[in-house]
């Protein structure tokens, strides 16, 4: 797939697919740079026109080895170009340790960004007095969380370790922020029955999947249709977290409805088969190995995008899955329309789902397994519901 990237306006500029091989990795590429938008009367993504999302989209672009050169980097006035950091090696190495496709956008782009900012600086004199100061000016000026600074750290240790090959006594002096202990944000039984009922179609099967099996929403909406096992009454989630797989109960209330959505998906598929498109997008190179298993029922999405996507030029079409800020924007319009004013997201379901299998009575470790949780105190954060905390004391106000 060829990608145009051309002048849009003053403020943003386009990005335009010439081909198109149901290859989703590129249009995911995009779609995962903040501000971007969909114009679907010039078939065109359009790009904020800001250092920030350049840098976004090349450390995204680049990630996909549409390119077989390092991108430069911006030049500062007066300045001679930059030497260029191995990013080559680094996603190669990235990728032999089998860190994800997103990990790999996100590291990247922290990376990119790492080098702009000491553009001046040549790249074998780079060291951790430099990540500090890097480190600083994300927490101090751009006023980000202790979980993005701490990525930002990471990202930026694999490159000095494996790439540069730096030894880590050399950097045992970085600055590692000190991540908040935060209560999760949970719906009561109440509040989870009002929020589902305010959604409808695919979207309430959707969130109703996040609440009865706490997965996480890509979780949810990377699901093949094999994933889902009536037999056993089970899903597997494949990939999830820290690439690992697990499985979870498929609830009873929601075989039924399963059942019907995804005969409603067969229709949707075999209309696509008979327009010559209905195929999607394969784990692992798979597509290489079995080239028609992409058009195959069993690995079609449990919720498939409305609309096909289709390239104006070449005319050729694909179905990805549902979006995640489709999703989003609707869990979010039915927590308003409930009137719940907690600041509540589809994640939210996730900690509701813990929370209420807790104060049934099942054990943290059955939890933990289910949550997917490598280490049993992230799971333990989750407790807080068995002491009741400030609601089982009487204020001293009341008894006046």
């Amino acid at each position: 797939m060829d990608v145009r990237i051309s002048p849009y306006n003053r403020n943003y500029f386009a990005v335009a697919f010439e081909e198109f091989h149901f290859d989703f990795t590129l249009l995911t590429a995009v779609k995962n740079v903040a501000g971007r938008k969909w114009n679907d009367k010039e078939y065109v993504w359009i790009i904020p026109d800001t250092q920030d999302a350049v840098n976004q989209l090349l450390a995204n672009l680049y990630s996909t080895h549409m390119f077989d050169y390092t991108p430069p980097l911006p030049q500062t006035a007066g300045l001679r170009a930059p030497q260029q950091l191995n990013i080559e090696k680094y996603v190669a190495l990235l990728e032999t340790k089998h860190y994800s496709e997103r990990t790999i956008e996100t590291y990247t782009k922290w990376l990119t960004q790492f080098r702009t900012y000491f553009s001046s600086v040549p790249v074998e004199l780079l060291s951790q007095k430099e990540i500090n100061s890097f480190l600083s000016d994300l927490a101090v000026k751009k006023n980000v969380s202790a979980s993005t600074q701490n990525q930002a750290l990471a990202a930026l240790l694999f490159y000095f370790r494996y790439v540069r090959g730096d030894n880590p006594q050399q950097l045992d002096s970085v600055i590692r922020a000190k991540k908040p202990v935060r209560i999760p944000v949970v719906f009561s039984r109440e509040e989870v029955h009002v929020v589902l009922n305010n959604l409808e179609g695919n979207k309430q099967l959707a969130a109703e999947l996040l609440y009865g099996t706490g997965m996480r929403l890509n979780e949810c909406l990377n699901l093949r249709i094999q994933d889902i096992d009536f037999d056993l009454n089970e899903i597997l989630i494949r990939n999830g977290k820290g690439a690992k797989d697990r499985r979870t109960m498929l609830p009873q209330m929601l075989i039924g409805p399963l059942r019907e959505h995804i005969e409603k998906v067969k229709r949707i598929h075999d209309a696509d088969i008979a327009a010559g498109w209905g195929k999607v997008p394969l784990p692992c190179a798979l597509d290489k190995k079995y080239p028609s298993a992409s058009a195959d029922f069993s690995w079609q999405w449990v919720f498939p995008q409305k609309n096909r996507w289709r390239n104006q030029k070449t005319g050729t079409e694909g179905r990805y899955h549902m979006d995640a800020s489709i999703m989003e924007r609707a869990v979010q319009a039915a927590v308003r329309a409930a009137g719940i004013y907690k600041h509540a997201c589809c994640h939210t379901f996730r900690h509701s789902f813990v929370t209420h299998l807790i104060e049934n009575g099942y054990d943290i470790r059955t939890v933990q397994e289910l949550l997917g949780h490598s280490d049993v105190k992230t799971t333990m954060i989750y407790t807080h519901v068995l002491n009741k905390g400030p609601s089982g004391v009487h204020s001293p106000l009341d008894r006046l």
